[in-house]
């Protein structure tokens, strides 16, 4: 698979077999990872790989402190409630796999059931718990940057091996919890979590892909030939 195909026909994976992915596989997948460009060559992040018991203790602790109503114990600043053009996305994806699952928006029972599958990181077989090195906490925002393009490389490479994965935020809601079973130490931050295995065709939210904006609503082009003409009119 080259790397336009990868990137064109990656998509975030929900639903799992049951089938282990070895872990030569996921360390050849890191391996891609590692060379993710980062600040000043710093590679300030960590990949935790949880697979069997530990990932069944995280998935269970996750899920009973939520259900419990335990505040959400994330490391870095939540984003907080989507407004505006950024919520219309939120709610678009949404409603793309709602539609794919028929969940119809008034069953509160399938509804809460797609919420837990989130927090039990969907039942992957593995979860990648994704990490950066404290000491850069203060300058977070570009860990973050740093940590973003090494877990993008981590699904890519995934993607290429027939592997499936979504980041996912919520895997690490109870980082508390996560942080006690893959014993985390404690000079590295929680960032996010990637569920990972091999993808379940009969599952409808596989095939959902979520749309993107077209490059002249996302790239403005600055200097070049067939734009100097509109520069110079004020456009």
């Amino acid at each position: 698979m080259d790397l336009d195909q990868a990137m064109q026909d990656r998509r975030s994976i929900r639903g799992f077999t049951g089938d282990p992915v070895p872990r030569a596989v996921l360390e050849e997948v890191i391996a891609l990872a590692n060379r993710a460009p980062s600040s000043m060559n710093t590679q300030p992040w960590h990949f935790h790989v949880l697979t069997g018991e530990p990932l069944e203790r995280v998935r269970q602790g996750n899920s009973e402190r939520m259900l419990a109503g335990v505040p959400v114990q994330r490391e870095i600043m939540d984003h907080g409630e989507y407004e505006g053009v950024h919520r219309t996305r939120q709610i678009e994806i949404a409603v793309q796999l709602f539609e794919a699952m028929g969940i119809e928006r008034h069953d509160k029972a399938k509804r809460q059931d797609w919420v837990m599958r989130g927090f039990r990181q969907f039942d992957a077989p593995v979860s990648v718990v994704v990490c950066f090195d404290k000491s850069l906490e203060d300058r977070s925002t570009i860990a973050h940057f740093d940590l973003g393009a090494a877990t993008y490389g981590l699904v890519l490479a995934a993607w290429s091996r027939g592997l499936g994965a979504v980041i996912n935020g919520q895997g690490i809601m109870q980082s508390p919890v996560v942080r006690e079973v893959a014993q985390i130490p404690d000079d590295q931050v929680i960032l996010t979590c990637v569920a990972l295995g091999w993808p379940d065709e009969g599952f409808s939210a596989n095939a959902v892909k979520s749309r993107r904006r077209p490059v002249e609503n996302t790239a403005r082009f600055i200097g070049f030939d067939d734009t100097a003409e509109s520069l110079k009119a004020g456009e």
